[in-house]
């Protein structure tokens, strides 16, 4: 069953568990994610980037994962990772994505609200969860952000964040790293 981030969320705070988010690339790291959350009995974020969109074609992709879905026995999101801009999340939502991220947290603080808003605006009507991004993680997700750059999401910022956009969650940087990278070192 294909539902928004909103419900996943609010049930998994109402119920107390956590949900995992997977970005998927192609069939095969779909099926090893809808097996492992139906294997725990556990509702997932099959999440998207732009770049796996550009390796494996938007409506390949969204038709895979609304098949998965159907054929699920525990509930999904279909959800657009670090979307870039408007036309990207667009493109998402023309095609059933239930959740979509936009990534404004490169811009200046008011341009992020500005952005956000404007995705909140063209998404909530279609019944489609939104999360914004405040603060910089370093790593390599979608860009690399090196940690010179890294930016920690001010608390009293984000709550003005939430306030102004509406978002339906907020991704922090609270001074962890994303993506994939490497150890120097014992962990």
């Amino acid at each position: 069953m294909l539902v928004t981030n909103r419900e996943l969320l609010l049930a998994a705070r109402r119920e107390a568990y956590a949900v995992g988010a997977f970005n998927i690339q192609n069939l095969e790291s779909l099926l090893a994610v809808v097996e492992a959350a139906a294997e725990e009995k556990s509702p997932v974020i099959v999440a998207i980037t732009p770049s796996a969109i550009k390796y494996g074609g938007l409506k390949y992709l969204t038709t895979l994962v609304r098949k998965a879905a159907e054929d699920s026995p525990v509930p999904m999101s279909l959800h657009l990772d670090h979307g870039e801009d408007v036309e990207t999340v667009s493109k998402c939502l023309e095609v059933g994505f239930t959740s979509v991220m936009i990534d404004g947290s490169h811009l200046p603080f008011e341009e992020n609200v500005a952005l956000t808003r404007r995705v909140v605006e063209l998404a909530h009507p279609m019944g489609v969860s939104v999360e914004g991004e405040l603060g910089r993680l370093t790593g390599v997700e979608e860009k690399t952000v090196e940690e010179r750059e890294a930016v920690l999401t001010d608390p009293d910022e984000a709550k003005e964040f939430v306030r102004r956009t509406s978002v339906d969650a907020l991704a922090v940087s609270i001074g962890t790293s994303h993506g994939a990278y490497k150890f120097k070192g014992e962990p």
